[in-house]
């Protein structure tokens, strides 16, 4: 494996970010809440609450990653079944674990796939989540279609992911902490070399604000909406199928 995936939208890139996860697992949880100074919780609550007056049944997160979205969607929205996917079979691991203490196995479920090649047939689910994963994505074009396919007709798409954010002087200590902070933190705690070198590159590297809008629209989803969060590091982005 290279020391990281390539940036942005590549060939074979699912592999690698695979293999990246797959080695940061273990410590992935406690790095996000180290790294975001724990504002990455209050986020995914955000990201939950857009779907709250549309009360979905049947949830997908897709990147679910270790669950905590998977989890917060079911707690807070009472959901009958919310199922995660991932590449990354380690992270799934702990996300398993973390169910199982919380007794919601039959709740929420966990399985392997990845977001452009969703193993589920058309029209299954009322509303899909991703947080944090969409600019991990091989092709973002690909996923954000087929994740539209698996919606039912009027079904929500609910993405939260990094951005830069542009004032004055958060712009200029984002990018600081972002450059150096970050990935020292990163590679001191979880042990990899570049998954934290990875982690500003790509969202340096990503579409984000009015951009990403336009990959959701050339995806087929409507009533789009972005909304930025602490200062812009990171957005909010809502559409429908």
């Amino acid at each position: 494996m290279k020391n990281y995936p390539p940036v942005g939208e590549a060939e074979g890139k699912a592999q690698d970010v695979e293999a990246m996860f797959d080695a940061i697992a273990p410590r992935y949880d406690l790095l996000n809440r180290v790294l975001s100074f724990g504002i990455d919780v209050w986020w995914r609550k955000r990201a939950v609450a857009l779907l709250r007056e549309e009360n979905p049944r049947r949830i997908l997160d897709v990147a679910t990653g270790t669950a905590d979205l998977a989890l917060e969607a079911q707690q807070t929205l009472q959901a009958d079944k919310v199922i995660g996917v991932d590449i990354s079979e380690e992270m799934l691991a702990f996300g398993r674990k973390k169910i199982a203490a919380r007794g919601l196995s039959d709740r929420v479920v966990l399985c392997t796939g990845d977001a452009q090649k969703l193993p589920f047939s058309d029209n299954q689910f009322d509303a899909a989540l991703v947080a944090f994963g969409v600019r991990n994505f091989e092709d973002l074009d690909a996923g954000l279609t087929d994740m539209r396919r698996v919606l039912r007709p009027g079904g929500s798409l609910v993405v939260l992911e990094f951005s830069q954010p542009q004032v004055f002087p958060v712009k200029q200590a984002y990018q600081f902490y972002s450059r150096h902070i970050l990935p020292r933190v990163g590679r001191l705690v979880s042990k990899n070399e570049g998954a934290y070198q990875y982690l500003p590159d790509s969202v340096a590297a990503f579409p984000s604000g009015p951009d990403f809008l336009g990959r959701m629209r050339a995806a087929g989803y409507t009533d789009l909406q972005w909304k930025p969060l602490t200062f812009g590091i990171a957005s909010l982005y809502y559409g429908r199928k």
